[in-house]
């Protein structure tokens, strides 16, 4: 089925498994085609940006970008900006799950997500080597810590880079729940 049942898994699986480590020559082959695939794709890409920010800006009050911390490889933090798709005061306090069909959500926030235009600021990522093209996807240190101390093995999803999309987000619906978080996870760990 394409993924991993964790919940069966042993520490010792994930040890001896050739998807925990990989060469210098995987890693430099990955990174170039991702520096070629962000280049091009950036510079193809830039005239439907700047038609994607001014729709944002012309739809909504708010900053074009939303910027906020995601947990990257190996655990370190870094800052992933994407096209903002909510209304500006859509998270204030505890943060909480996007979901599917979320009021929070602008008129071209909901087309900008169904087309994942709202992804394309991530490039600027994986130029920099926060991310890849395909990983597993980043999430937010809240959401981490969560659930890191309820989902055996979530913390073996940093072994790698995140990606702008990955096995999870192709195989998988738009998750909002712990139960979807380990459903996805199994599909993360297949491709790692």
């Amino acid at each position: 089925a394409a993924k991993i049942l964790a919940e069966g898994a042993t520490p010792s699986w994930f040890v001896f498994s050739d998807g925990f480590r990989t060469s210098r020559w995987t890693r430099f082959a990955k990174r170039t085609v991702d520096l070629m695939m962000a280049f091009v794709g950036l510079v193809l890409s830039s005239p439907l940006m700047v038609l994607t920010a001014l729709a944002v800006k012309l739809d909504s009050p708010g900053p074009v970008l939303y910027c906020q911390e995601r947990v990257g490889e190996h655990g370190r933090t870094f800052t992933l900006c994407k096209f903002r798709s909510m209304r500006a005061d859509a998270e204030l306090g505890v943060p909480k799950w996007a979901t599917q069909h979320d009021d929070r959500v602008t008129r071209v926030g909901r087309f900008i997500r169904l087309t994942r235009l709202d992804e394309m600021p991530q490039l600027w990522n994986v130029l920099r080597g926060e991310m890849s093209f395909v990983g597993p996807r980043p999430e937010r240190p809240y959401f981490v810590q969560q659930l890191t101390s309820i989902i055996p093995y979530y913390a073996q999803r940093h072994a790698v880079k995140p990606g702008v999309t990955g096995w999870a987000q192709v195989k998988y619906r738009y998750g909002s729940s712990i139960e979807d978080a380990m459903e996805k996870l199994r599909y993360d760990l297949y491709y790692i």
